[in-house]
């Protein structure tokens, strides 16, 4: 798409206006959100992005229109991955229900700024270096393989490490214990000090890049227009907040996610290292975007289906298992109950 500066300008004014109303309505004051409240904004920003992809086919034609779609789609199952990284960070500092909206929000407006920088470097590398899609494709395919991996293992990460950058600022910056409401910092003995809230802001926005080391490369390898690169990235990433009160329980019953997620990293792995074979003049098929859609898409439905498959089939146990671990439980008191008798008599 041949997009001028107006239209960038006119589309980053109306994505800070949605993203103000959404603040305004749904962020504003500190509250629980219920499952209704999640539903629903999540319906609206869906949505929202079917109707920016309309628009695209209005006036970028199907070709655009269909790269935008399959870049949103991928982007935004590849963010489901992250929302299990907030979960431990939310426990990991104790964010109270209340304030757990605002850093979302916070976080997930620094990780569209960070994105919208890796965007931009990764436009302008691919402008200049073809063979840069090799390396994309090949890292791509080595992510695929490696989350195949993690799936495959029985240990899971019950704990979250801090990066680099978030260790530095708490050991520079002096922070307090307690939350303050959603203030950043406070004044304490005449000395400006960090709250927890800015420092688990920091910590979702700051992680979020790790995330973007794959699906920048990804959505790259279905499309190279930096507009729909970034507006693909900014749908998604804006309806993740909601998504993660709406299916936070359901996290941990999407066993296969991981599964899903490597097969069309590692398809579109493939589909780059194929395209960059084409621009250095070798003749080889290349993957169009109606087949990179329909394989997405149905990866994702396999994947979730057989999910939900599987947890039914796992509940049983774990029942069973708690059932025994209670039984044993009780048994352990009903034998110190008997031995205090004893002693007692």
């Amino acid at each position: 798409m041949d997009v001028s500066m107006t239209t960038w300008a006119l589309t980053i004014v109306g994505l800070c206006a949605l993203i103000a109303v959404d603040f305004f309505i749904g962020g504003r004051k500190p509250h629980e959100v219920s499952l209704k409240e999640a539903g629903i904004w999540t319906t609206v920003w869906i949505v929202l992005a079917a109707l920016f992809g309309l628009g695209i086919f209005l006036f970028g034609g199907g070709q655009a229109s269909g790269e935008f779609f399959a870049g949103f789609i991928t982007e935004k199952s590849l963010s489901v991955d992250n929302l299990f990284v907030f979960v431990l960070i939310m426990a990991k500092f104790a964010v109270p229900s209340i304030y757990q909206q605002r850093v979302l929000m916070v976080g997930v407006l620094i990780a569209l700024v960070l994105r919208g920088i890796f965007i931009a470097a990764g436009a302008a590398i691919i402008s200049t270096f073809s063979w840069v899609f090799f390396i994309f494709g090949a890292f791509l395919i080595w992510t695929a393989w490696k989350l195949i991996q993690e799936a495959r293992s029985d240990e899971e990460d019950e704990e979250f490490e801090e990066n680099r950058l978030l260790k530095t600022v708490e050991r520079r910056f002096p922070s307090t214990d307690k939350y303050h409401g959603t203030k950043l910092t406070i004044v304490e003995n005449g000395k400006r000090l960090m709250t927890p809230m800015l420092i688990v802001m920091l910590a979702i926005g700051t992680t979020d890049v790790l995330f973007a080391l794959d699906s920048i490369p990804a959505i790259f390898g279905l499309t190279q227009d930096p507009y729909i690169v970034f507006t693909a990235n900014a749908f998604a990433l804006m309806g993740l907040r909601q998504l993660y009160f709406l299916i936070g329980g359901l996290l941990k019953k999407l066993v296969h996610l991981s599964y899903g997620l490597s097969v069309i990293l590692g398809f579109i792995g493939v589909k780059l290292v194929l395209h960059a074979l084409h621009e250095t003049g070798v003749h080889v098929p290349e993957i169009s975007i109606p087949v990179s859609l329909g394989v997405i898409c149905a990866v994702l439905i396999v994947t979730t289906i057989t999910s939900l498959m599987a947890s039914k089939k796992q509940a049983p146990a774990e029942d069973a298992a708690a059932g025994d671990e209670t039984r044993t439980t009780r048994k352990g008191q009903d034998a110190d109950a008997e031995h205090r008798a004893d002693v007692d008599s």
